[in-house]
């Protein structure tokens, strides 16, 4: 096949324009001296796609679909137009290395048997993502990955066969498939056996590409000299898809089309649906499930030491016919109290919630020992099991949360962040982040391009390294995030800092070009100012005002009636020590005046015409390790407040700030 076209690059995009463009970006670094043509057909989007590519990238074949077709089906629409010796397949929430095109390319022209070619690809933290290379899905391999063997023995040959963990990623070798998120494939091949079956929607189709592949007498090949990063599922977080039923339908499809399909193997793959949504609920909840066991078994425990506690000369205890009902019950129904009192939450655990649950549980308890005589078996032993809960439930939370430090992280904690790129360009992105108030961000410094702005001062931040010692720096700053600017940085740094910082459990970021918006694995953020008056302000609901004024009174009055507050006020008398603590209880007269609360913005009450609060003994500037003179973050924080808050947030800023005064931490 002759052709002035080096390379054909099919995009298919759905409602990712922010990845497309930093694709397209990285691409036009990649180009080298190759000629290329773009491709993109848009599957319906409605984010502004299709007016982006025509406004910024006008010389881009675009092919604009009413609905969404399908993968397969869309690639194929672009297939049947190209006009390279070679096409390459790629996802939009991709970024490609400046030698990918140049090592693929070479890797094609030395290797006359290869009809097929994936390169390495990497997940936003670093790691292999392990569909880049796989084996075909027959009737074992099937089974050896629904069942989880292959992640049990994920270097044996025997049980791994799907993705082929056994073999050295650092290697290049022949497989039986690679991931349609980058392939490369020859334009003659194409011309042999045509695209995409368009029986598959998504998923499979690659399989069942490469299989024709091998087929027709060409192979099949894994490139680890070069690597992309994958973004992965991006556009089906924009959907409405089953993607985990899609994907066992895919691997259905694939094996009833080349393999001898049975029985067996359909129950197989149905099972693995529903087993695979329990697995991945259990992963998602996996806090809120420990937490109802632990305190399902405590509660029974509970019931049962109560029995054996109290002892009276009439009652010896429950009578047979009620056991084990007697203890499984009341458990299940404190269980079912806590579930509605939302003491369940995905990433943290809650004391104060636990305690007002138990609560909540006594009284109905208590109260249904009336209503049925028949199982009022002694309201002693109601008595004695809550006062052992009311120890043991908090109890264990505690001691999770200081050993273990589990359950602590909570949405509204900032994210500690890293900058990398150039100064002028870090500081504005910087900027941008502060002003953004519906995500809180903890700049702690900046990755410099060069050694010697090391140490050197760019406004208020410091640069704490370069690109060469960001592992050491994200380990020493305890950082969540790091952002790079794309204008400044190549594509290249960007790989080499993600690959060095592997598996160190952080986020990398990429910043468009404007500054406008972020891309990473778990969102897309948009960082232009939002007006104030749109936004709608918890705090300023009648509702949130009374519940927040009660609990300021009644906390008060229990701290003054325990005598909290008349003994540190003498302590202060005859110590100079100013501990937080301290002046946090000397506060509540205020509180109860009403000039206070005890949690709230720092100084400010009012933002122009805008109530964010009464100012707090504690509150989000002091949780958060924020410098006190930055009245930009501050105000950030103080919106963010105000928008947010509700009493449980309250009772979780409260916690942290205790947590604060008297361990140094949260």
């Amino acid at each position: 096949m002759n052709s002035t076209i080096d390379l054909s690059i099919i995009i298919v995009n759905y409602n990712v324009k922010e990845f497309l463009l930093n694709l397209l970006q990285s691409i036009n670094n990649a180009k080298n001296n190759y000629s290329l043509e773009i491709i993109v057909v848009d599957n319906a989007s409605d984010d502004g796609s299709v007016e982006l590519i025509k406004e910024k990238y006008p010389n881009i074949k675009l092919i604009v679909n009413n609905t969404n077709v399908g993968f397969g089906s869309a690639n194929n629409q672009a297939l049947q137009i190209a006009k390279g010796k070679y096409f390459l397949l790629i996802n939009p929430d991709t970024i490609v290395k400046e030698n990918t095109f140049k090592e693929m390319i070479n890797f094609f022209e030395r290797t006359p048997s290869a009809g097929i070619a994936g390169c390495k690809v990497l997940n936003p933290d670093g790691t292999l993502q392990l569909a880049c290379r796989r084996g075909f899905p027959g009737p074992w391999t099937s089974f050896t990955k629904v069942m989880g063997l292959s992640r049990l023995f994920p270097n044996s040959k025997f049980f791994a066969r799907y993705n082929l963990t056994y073999l050295d990623e650092n290697q290049t070798y022949e497989v039986d498939a690679v991931s349609g998120a980058f392939m490369m494939m020859r334009g003659e091949l194409y011309q042999k056996i045509g695209g995409f079956d368009q029986q598959f929607f998504m998923y499979g189709e690659d399989l069942d590409l490469c299989y024709r592949t091998q087929k027709s007498g060409y192979k099949v090949y894994y490139v680890h000299t070069t690597e992309i990063i994958h973004f992965k599922g991006e556009s089906t977080k924009r959907s409405s898809i089953d993607e985990t039923k899609i994907f066992y339908n895919a691997m259905h499809l694939f094996v009833r089309k080349h393999f001898s399909s049975s029985l067996l193997i359909e129950s197989i793959l149905q099972v693995a649906i529903i087993f695979r949504k329990i697995i991945a609920f259990a992963n998602v909840y996996r806090l809120s499930i420990l937490s109802i066991v632990i305190d399902f078994i405590l509660f029974l425990t509970s019931v049962w030491g109560a029995e054996q506690l109290y002892s009276k000369e009439n009652w010896h205890g429950f009578p047979e016919f009620s056991k084990p009902w007697v203890y499984i019950l009341p458990a299940l129904l404190q269980i079912i109290i806590s579930l509605f009192n939302g003491n369940y939450k995905r990433k943290s655990l809650s004391t104060l919630r636990t305690l007002v649950s138990l609560f909540y549980g006594f009284i109905i308890l208590s109260s249904l020992t009336f209503f049925f005589k028949q199982v009022a078996f002694s309201r002693a032993v109601v008595l004695i099991t809550y006062l052992i809960s009311l120890l043991a439930f908090p109890l264990w939370r505690i001691f999770i949360k200081v050993f273990f430090r589990i359950g602590l992280e909570s949405d509204t904690k900032k994210s500690r962040t890293l900058i990398v790129g150039n100064e002028n360009k870090a500081l504005e992105l910087t900027s941008k982040l502060k002003s953004d108030f519906r995500n809180l961000y903890q700049v702690i410094g900046f990755i410099g391009l060069t050694r010697k702005s090391i140490g050197s001062q760019v406004g208020t931040y410091k640069v704490l390294g370069t690109l060469e010692n960001i592992k050491k720096i994200i380990l020493d700053e305890k950082i969540d995030k790091v952002i790079f600017s794309s204008d400044g940085i190549s594509f290249d740094q960007m790989f080499s800092a993600v690959a060095t910082s592997q598996g160190e459990n952080v986020e990398f970021m990429v910043a468009g070009k404007e500054l406008d918006y972020l891309v990473g694995k778990s969102s897309i953020t948009m960082l232009d100012d939002i007006p104030l008056l749109k936004v709608q302000y918890n705090i300023s609901s009648i509702f949130h005002r009374i519940t927040k004024q009660i609990f300021d009174f009644f906390f008060s009055l229990i701290l003054i009636l325990l005598l909290v507050y008349p003994l540190i006020y003498l302590i202060t008398k005859f110590t100079s020590k100013k501990r937080d603590f301290f002046q946090f209880i000397l506060g509540i007269p205020k509180v109860i005046k009403g000039e206070k609360s005890f949690v709230g913005p720092m100084s400010n009450s009012y933002y122009g015409e805008l109530f964010v609060g009464k100012t707090g003994l504690t509150g989000l500037w002091y949780v958060e390790n924020v410098d006190r003179n930055d009245t930009a973050e501050i105000k950030n924080l103080d919106l963010f407040y105000a928008k947010n808050q509700n009493i449980w947030f309250d009772f979780e800023i409260l916690g942290r700030s205790f947590s604060k005064m008297f361990f140094g931490t949260e």
